[in-house]
């Protein structure tokens, strides 16, 4: 059984890459890591660097902020369906009245991941930092 920690998990992000974990039983992709295949739930996992490019799926707009995050509003955040097939969450790189005015265009774009650190706030389990997901958009 391969194991990809979270602080493995989201250095990588801040390098660039995304990393996340094999089947070897039904082939499917875990991404974020876990302990089983989020298809089988088998634990015959290998550890696999993924091409950290998808696809919008879905987003929204906070404007109105969880607590915590007061400082960081507005933000866009989105659903990405990676070419390796699992969906992530993460921010989308772009001015929240930008992606209010392309809303359903928005829906579909290419993307790249890549992470960025935050600082902590008090229901994070990390408390020196915070890395999140980034979706760059790619021009085409």
């Amino acid at each position: 059984m391969a194991e990809i920690t979270f602080k493995e998990y989201f250095d990588a992000l801040l390098e660039g890459k995304l990393v996340g974990l094999k089947c070897q039983d039904c082939s499917a992709i875990t991404c974020p890591p876990k302990n089983t295949c989020n298809e089988c739930g088998s634990y015959n996992l290998e550890r696999t660097t993924l091409s950290g490019r998808g696809k919008i799926m879905t987003f929204t707009s906070t404007y109105i902020p969880p607590s915590g995050y007061e400082k960081e509003a507005p933000f866009v955040i989105g659903m990405v369906k990676l070419e390796e097939g699992p969906w992530i969450i993460g921010r989308i790189d772009i001015a929240p009245g930008k992606a209010d005015e392309l809303s359903g265009k928005l829906i579909g774009r290419d993307i790249e991941v890549s992470g960025k650190e935050f600082p902590s706030e008090q229901f994070y389990p990390d408390k020196d930092r915070r890395v999140v997901p980034i979706f760059k958009m790619i021009d085409k």
